[in-house]
């Protein structure tokens, strides 16, 4: 499987969770989508700290060849990914949190 399928299923994968599984349809507000610009500016520096200097490397064949700040774009795909899923298992747990009698 190359980066970028794994980076689609993740991104699928974590959408099919917060819309439908969880229900915490995260990806329907507005403040998801209004401060994912912080996340992803950090993410890029990171990524380009980390890809620019040798740290992480990636098979030329397993990517797309597109990059942004020296890593390949599937790398913002496998972050939304991952911040999506975070954000969607911590709401649904705080959800539960509050509806146990304490």
């Amino acid at each position: 499987m190359t980066y970028t399928a794994a980076a689609l299923l993740g991104v699928a994968g974590a959408v099919v969770v917060d819309l439908f599984v969880l229900r915490t349809r995260l990806l329907r507000r507005r403040v998801f989508w209004a401060t994912y610009p912080i996340i992803v500016f950090f993410q890029l520096i990171s990524n380009g700290i980390l890809t620019g200097r040798g740290v992480v490397r990636y098979d030329p064949d397993a990517i797309l060849g597109l990059r942004l700040v020296y890593a390949p774009v599937e790398d913002l795909l496998f972050g939304f990914a991952l911040v999506l899923l975070t954000l969607s298992l911590w709401t649904w747990w705080g959800r539960r949190d509050r509806s146990v009698p304490e």
